[in-house]
């Protein structure tokens, strides 16, 4: 028995229960983003990353998510997103971010984020 004890405690700490905290799972979306706008893959950005409410702003503008993405993203060189400090309260979030491209200013944001469903969304792409 305290073998077995022993055992699962070992685990838990080695992190092996429960999966990733949410502050993990934010800092993955955010760097998911950066990769996503880096590789130019506008239907990943529509249809893992970015929270429902904003796809429908974007939308507003009488495109599709994926064609006002790429009009809007479509010459940004080497872009790259750093993430750090983030906070979770119940089922928003904030992650603060450095981003800089190629030709532009580097820039300081605060990204909000959103649970949908069991998953982190972008809801803000900045403030």
């Amino acid at each position: 028995m305290r073998r077995r004890l022993a055992a699962l405690v070992a685990v838990a700490a080695l992190g092996g229960c429960g999966g990733p905290t949410d502050e993990e799972q934010v800092r993955s979306v955010v760097d998911d983003l950066g990769k996503a706008t880096a590789a130019k893959d506008y239907q990943a950005l529509c249809d893992h990353i970015l929270a429902p409410k904003l796809i429908a702003k974007v939308k507003q503008i009488g495109l599709p998510c994926e064609v006002a993405l790429q009009r809007g993203l479509g010459d940004v060189k080497e872009p790259s997103v750093t993430v750090g400090n983030i906070t979770v309260k119940g089922d928003t979030a904030t992650a603060e971010v450095r981003t800089v491209a190629q030709g532009q200013a580097p820039s300081r944001d605060t990204l909000e984020l959103v649970r949908v469903d069991d998953a982190w969304r972008i809801a803000s792409l900045g403030s």
